[in-house]
């Protein structure tokens, strides 16, 4: 699992930046989307995705434990839809840009070089 601390380290290498600011910069992107889906603004990043908040209805459930039936409150959730270039660099295992990935010496594999098991696990 990928942490703060790690995307941290991260920025800071790829930018140059000391690791404390980059730190501050970390820590400030999730200050101003948090801040943003508070007050129920979209918040999108071009190519990797977008947050929105979405307003859930009252609805009647059940308690997994008891099985007896309970009032769930309406609430605001959110969600997240990935963007096009993240999509696509999950699906070949790269980075999806030129300047991080290669850059390490990290190549991404062919299409189709799975050798016929894509789709069964």
């Amino acid at each position: 699992m990928l942490g703060k601390a790690d995307i941290a380290q991260q920025v800071a290498q790829r930018t140059g930046l000391p690791r404390v600011q980059a730190t501050k910069v970390v820590d400030a992107l999730a200050d101003v989307v948090r801040s943003a889906l508070a007050r129920g603004e979209e918040v999108r990043i071009t190519g990797f995705g977008s947050w929105r908040v979405s307003e859930t209805k009252a609805r009647k459930g059940r308690n997994p434990r008891t099985g007896e039936p309970i009032e769930i409150k309406a609430g605001r959730r959110v969600s997240f839809s990935p963007g096009s270039k993240l999509v696509e660099s999950v699906r070949t295992g790269s980075a999806g840009d030129g300047a991080t990935g290669r850059a390490a010496g990290r190549t991404s594999p062919a299409r189709g070089s799975r050798g016929g098991r894509r789709g069964r696990r």
